[in-house]
């Protein structure tokens, strides 16, 4: 099996339920297998605050995790706008990757989960988009042939999926955004395995 990222950083549980659709959606395709990972909170001093081994949930990426796999998906709570500081902290650390080139032409995705509809999905999927630019990477986003990117009345980007979660982060995934991320998954994995072959 070829393995794809599928890294996120999650508060309130709801950018972890999407990234469990999106691994969904790339194991819906022959010859794909998600790799799921997080990362630690951060202190204030942008120190990491949690142990190096997590008590229970997904294990915490690894740039190693990045190099193995042959596409990435990325994923963040929005936080005024751009992506929570654990995943702008841990992105940070991957200059030593840049350098070497390591994900030159692998094709990553984007989503995120906002607390009202204008809280900032589109500038947080936006601002994740950069750093992977940065990398050399191929953008995957959701085209318009999806029918749920145009029947939603809550989430859903062709940036990248997008959730709405209420204030309290209590709104659960609506279908069309769960379609979005699966579709998304999907097409991750579709496009990451036929660069490889």
């Amino acid at each position: 099996m070829t393995e794809i990222l599928v890294l996120y950083y999650s508060q309130g549980g709801a950018v972890r339920d999407m990234a469990q659709l999106i691994a969904r959606g790339i194991e819906s395709v022959s010859g794909a297998k998600a790799r799921i990972r997080t990362v630690p909170k951060v202190s204030t001093n942008c120190e990491t605050t949690e142990p190096e081994i997590p008590a229970s949930g997904d294990p915490y990426c690894e740039l190693q995790d990045l190099e193995e796999c042959i596409g990435i998906a990325l994923g963040s709570p929005t936080r005024f706008g751009n992506m929570a500081a654990p995943m702008k902290y841990f992105l940070d650390s991957t200059a030593g990757l840049w350098l070497k080139g390591a994900l030159v032409s692998k094709p990553a995705c984007v989503f995120t989960s906002t607390g009202s509809m204008h809280g900032g999905n589109e500038t947080t999927l936006l601002t994740m988009l950069l750093p992977l630019m940065h990398h050399g990477m191929m953008i995957v986003g959701l085209p318009y042939s999806e029918p749920a990117l145009s029947s939603t009345t809550s989430g859903g980007t062709p940036y990248g999926a997008s959730h709405v979660g209420g204030a309290m982060d209590n709104k659960l995934i609506t279908e069309d955004e769960k379609k979005l991320c699966i579709a998304l998954g999907k097409r991750l994995a579709e496009t990451a395995l036929k660069l490889t072959a």
